[in-house]
């Protein structure tokens, strides 16, 4: 099944210029065909081609399935982007095929980047999410300073993940199902012990994702499979 995105589709019947294009032109998809669309807030839709245009499809909609795919927990991944940004966006893109609801970049005091590009993030994620069949795209927060984001978390379950010799549960074993989850991922060089100390001081829990020592990368999608296992216990 290829999935279309518009945004708009409950109020207007048109596909956007780009998600058009691609089906008109490189698709090759003609009147009369039954495509699929997400409107990126749950809704999948079923519809026919009336008029196809590369800028401007316009389509019938022939069923609706409101809130696809609706998990009855929520999971916000904050996590400090990677000096090579292709394995941020590797995290972005199978973070988003695992199940994320939130995404935001953290500039720590170790960050060796702290700049990031969100139109390319929100690319990445709206294509993993097209291809894994979800209806619901994460929300992508801006980047923001680490002492900043942790005093404004909403979250109830708090984890942080670090390397520091400390005590810490295992992830998984302390995961708390079926309700609202932030995880933290630091940067290659970790947090400082003075950030993992101020997330403890705001109700953060220091949790192992496992005994190998991760990429931050691969801990953050480690980390995110990690919460869907324990939501499916």
């Amino acid at each position: 099944m290829n999935l279309y995105y518009a945004p708009d589709i409950a109020k207007t019947p048109f596909l956007p210029e780009e998600e058009s294009l691609h089906c008109v032109k490189v698709l090759r998809q003609k009147a009369g065909d039954i495509i699929h669309l997400i409107d990126g807030v749950g809704g999948l839709y079923e519809a026919r081609i009336v008029i196809p245009h590369q800028k401007r499809t316009e389509v019938e909609i022939l069923n609706v399935t409101e809130n696809y795919g609706k998990r009855n927990f929520k999971l916000h991944m904050a996590v400090a982007p990677t000096k090579n940004i292709d394995r941020f966006e590797w995290f972005l893109e199978k973070a988003t095929e695992i199940g994320v609801d939130t995404f935001t970049p953290l500039n720590c005091r170790y960050s060796e980047r702290r700049i990031v590009k969100p139109e390319r993030m929100e690319k990445i994620v709206l294509s993993a999410a097209k291809q894994s069949l979800k209806a619901y795209l994460p929300v992508i927060n801006p980047m923001i300073d680490f002492n900043q984001f942790i005093e404004n978390v909403t979250e109830t379950n708090r984890y942080i993940a670090h390397c520091y010799d400390m005590d810490k549960a295992y992830l998984i074993d302390v995961c708390a199902p079926k309700s609202d989850v932030i995880l933290l991922v630091g940067p290659e060089g970790d947090f400082s012990k003075e950030e993992v100390q101020m997330a403890l001081n705001n109700e953060f829990q220091s949790v192992s994702l496992g005994d190998a020592r991760l990429r931050t990368e691969t801990a953050g999608v480690v980390g995110c499979h990690l919460v869907t296992i324990a939501n499916h216990k």
